[in-house]
């Protein structure tokens, strides 16, 4: 029994793992552009991963996007800003590695058994969302504040606001997002994983 849990687990993180990199890789699968807006959907992959395959797994699934994302902005940048962003590993990694950290964490020692499983799984995807969002452009806000800034057409003293307005108009939507489709996929790939 322990040997086919193994496999199932090794199974899905290569599963997982591969769908992180589809959706990096191919256009409108990880980001999906909605007028000037460019809502990121990678972290509901990553949220399900710690729900379905723990902690542990779930922040190894965030590494991975992370990786990807950081060596992107080095070869193939996804925008103008990839390169001033990304390119520093506070920013592209550790974000996507607490999003598995932070939604298991919550899921399984914080709210599951407390509350409805759905429900639980719902919240761990908004907040596990708004980790990456809050971390990412908090992580932006102190180390590429005036690249970033130039790159985007805003004084420094002007920048806070700006990207209190990206959280507001991208990070809010990611997280509902989140928690809307974390507990439709998450549940059915629970149940296959407790057998």
């Amino acid at each position: 029994m322990k040997k086919k849990n193994k496999t199932t687990r090794l199974v899905l993180l290569g599963l997982l793992s591969a769908i992180i990199i589809i959706q990096t890789f191919v256009p409108l699968l990880g980001y999906i552009p909605i007028g000037p807006l460019s809502l990121t959907i990678i972290q509901v992959t990553v949220i399900i991963a710690a729900i379905v395959l723990g902690t542990l797994d779930g922040a190894i699934i965030g590494g991975v996007w992370g990786l990807i994302t950081f060596i992107r902005a080095f070869i193939y940048p996804t925008s103008i800003l990839a390169p001033i962003i990304f390119t520093n590993p506070l920013i592209s990694v550790f974000p996507r590695i607490m999003i598995g950290v932070v939604a298991g964490l919550l899921f399984y020692k914080v709210l599951k058994g407390r509350m409805n499983e759905t429900l639980a799984m719902s919240i761990s995807g908004v907040i596990g969302s708004l980790t990456n969002t809050i971390l990412v452009m908090g992580f932006v806000y102190l180390f590429v504040r005036e690249p970033y800034a130039n790159a985007i057409n805003v004084n420094v003293e002007d920048l806070l606001p700006a990207i209190l307005a990206i959280v507001g108009t991208n990070g809010i939507p990611e997280a509902i997002f989140s928690g809307i489709i974390t507990p439709i996929i998450a549940k059915p790939l629970l149940k296959i994983r407790k057998r």
